[in-house]
């Protein structure tokens, strides 16, 4: 005589298929996530607040002023008399932009002088950073 047993064990299955909606899911998450982010490579100022369209290319070299009138190329402090120099190192010949990010209290003498040292660099277009207006 067999004797069956009261209750069979069931095995465990693992379902692909809500694995695959959160894989998807994180998926989207960080597609939208890594849209968002901006990268400025300048060191920190407190930037005027303005209106402007998105920046569509590649970043270019990033001048930097700050309230107390120091320069940085990108992260790299430079002086008036060294900012050309160094600039035509970081130019790009195809596309000789330059970003001017200037603390809103920095002296315009100095965001001027330092725009004429770059485009005697050989900086064809400046453009301006600013805060969005949201």
């Amino acid at each position: 005589m067999k004797l069956r047993r009261s209750r069979q064990a069931k095995r465990g299955r693992i379902e692909i298929i809500p694995m695959i909606d959160v894989m998807f899911f994180l998926l989207a998450t960080f597609m939208l996530a890594s849209l968002t982010l901006q990268h400025l490579n300048a060191v920190q100022v407190n930037l005027p607040q303005g209106a402007a369209e998105p920046m569509r290319k590649k970043t270019p070299v990033t001048l930097t002023v700050t309230p107390d009138s120091r320069l940085f190329l990108d992260k790299t402090p430079v002086t008036l008399d060294s900012l050309a120099p160094t600039l035509k190192t970081l130019l790009n010949p195809a596309d000789p932009s330059v970003i001017v990010a200037a603390d809103n209290a920095a002296p315009n003498g100095v965001i001027v002088q330092a725009m004429i040292k770059a485009r005697e660099a050989g900086a064809k277009h400046f453009l301006i950073a600013v805060r969005s207006g949201n």
